[in-house]
């Protein structure tokens, strides 16, 4: 009957023990989210803070796609390429006219605006940086 006795006592001090574990659990888990609650509050307060700072836009701005650094001057790659492109979409459109553009072109400087218009390609000329012909 002893033996009987001591193996109750002991599954009623395992039964308290793993009682009072339980509750410390719960306890800690319940100030773990009271914590998590009241940083959670101060997050929300933060971000309206924020918001309430910003001005508001007519509509939510898209993220611009980041852009490559431009070469510019003589290594201008994509202004030489869209030159060519453009020049031969001319001819392409023009092609039975171009002749004759050139004769009208030749007709007029050797008509009376003739003077006038080789002292605009002087001047051109002179503006350039490469040296005239």
């Amino acid at each position: 009957m002893a033996k009987a006795k001591k193996s109750k006592a002991k599954k009623s001090k395992a039964k308290k023990s793993k009682a009072k574990k339980a509750k410390k659990s719960i306890r800690r888990a319940a100030a773990a989210s009271r914590g998590k609650a009241k940083k959670s509050k101060a997050r929300k307060a933060k971000k309206t803070a924020r918001k309430a700072a910003k001005p508001k836009a007519a509509a939510p701005k898209k993220a611009a796609p980041k852009k490559k650094k431009q070469a510019v001057g003589e290594g201008d790659y994509q202004a030489s390429r869209s030159f060519l492109k453009d020049q031969a979409n001319f001819v392409k459109r023009h092609a039975a006219e171009i002749p004759a553009m050139g004769k009208e072109a030749e007709t007029a400087l050797e008509g009376p605006e003739g003077g006038a218009l080789r002292a605009a390609e002087d001047e051109a000329r002179n503006h350039s940086k490469a040296s005239g012909e």
